[in-house]
């Protein structure tokens, strides 16, 4: 309330006209998703979901003190270590890692990135790093929570292949699981009607969520329509190294363009629609077929 002045026009520019008096959608339940497991493994490599959560009474990363930083840590290891089953894991601060521990969990895409980006070090982000931050994941390597890098949370279920129902389910079951024990507590994450979950970066607002695929895509991305295509099904492209990087050997990072407006089912389905049509359409090219027949009309 207090800088909404100066966030509603950012608001509504960076989420299609999302407007002061418009409410958000959250609905993180995984059995309303339709199909998801059939995403064809020749072609899609992984699959992924992440969102953040900020913690109330915390000031966010970028104005936190180092106090708070710590605090937000030791909360987050005593939480999750009491987590079991297939949630049962162990958590790493990155200040007891070694430079090549860090690096190999960076390159299998589990780690996060030491902070390069000058607005991320303009905002003071990374203050005193790495002290405060780490890495829990459970033992299968499947559910992942970063602690202090952007956001206070980043809550990441990942696999191989395409099944990207199951990464869902354990997406919105760990999720839970997590939400349940800072409650536990005494504390709630941040979140609003209007505004859905709140975290550091405006572009994340409502859901938070980024569900991508690696796919492989080598005709269907040199075709002149690649990009319009993914913006008629509200979908983005990144190299497989992340943002602003190049796709390798035509495999592509394709997630949901969205995060405010629409719930977390909604946006899944988005994906999990979009490439299934993505893959016809490769196959279509591989064929020396015509793909404008496929081509959708705007969501």
């Amino acid at each position: 309330e207090t800088f909404k002045g100066l966030f509603d026009p950012v608001i509504r520019e960076r989420h299609g006209g999302y407007k002061p008096t418009d409410k958000h959608r959250t609905d993180l339940h995984p059995d309303k998703l339709k199909g998801g497991d059939d995403l064809d493994p020749n072609y899609v490599l992984s699959s992924r979901v992440r969102t953040g959560r900020s913690i109330r009474g915390f000031c966010l990363p970028p104005h936190c003190s180092r106090g708070e930083r710590r605090a937000v840590e030791k909360l987050s290891e005593d939480g999750l270590k009491s987590l079991d089953g297939e949630f049962s894991g162990k958590y790493y601060a990155l200040k007891n890692m070694s430079d090549e521990e860090q690096q190999a969990l960076i390159d299998d895409h589990f780690l996060f990135d030491k902070p390069v980006s000058p607005l991320l070090l303009a905002s003071g982000m990374a203050r005193d790093w790495p002290d405060g931050r780490g890495i829990w994941h459970n033992d299968n390597k499947t559910f992942l929570v970063w602690v202090n890098e952007e956001d206070h949370l980043r809550v990441i279920s990942m696999q191989k292949g395409g099944n990207m129902k199951e990464v869902f389910n354990r997406f919105c079951t760990g999720l839970s699981k997590i939400e349940n024990v800072f409650k536990s507590k005494g504390h709630a994450f941040m979140w609003n009607e209007h505004l859905g979950y709140i975290l550091t970066c405006p572009s994340n607002l409502g859901t938070g969520l980024r569900a991508g695929v690696h796919v492989k895509l080598p005709n269907l991305s040199k075709h002149e329509m690649f990009g319009d295509i993914l913006k008629l099904m509200r979908l983005q492209k990144r190299g497989t190294g992340g943002v602003d990087t190049a796709a390798v050997g035509g495999v592509f990072d394709i997630s949901n363009a969205d995060r405010l407006g629409f719930s977390e089912v909604e946006l899944i389905q988005m994906v999990v629609d979009g490439v299934k049509l993505l893959i016809e359409m490769e196959k279509s090219l591989e064929k020396g077929q015509a793909i404008d027949g496929l081509i959708p009309a705007q969501k």
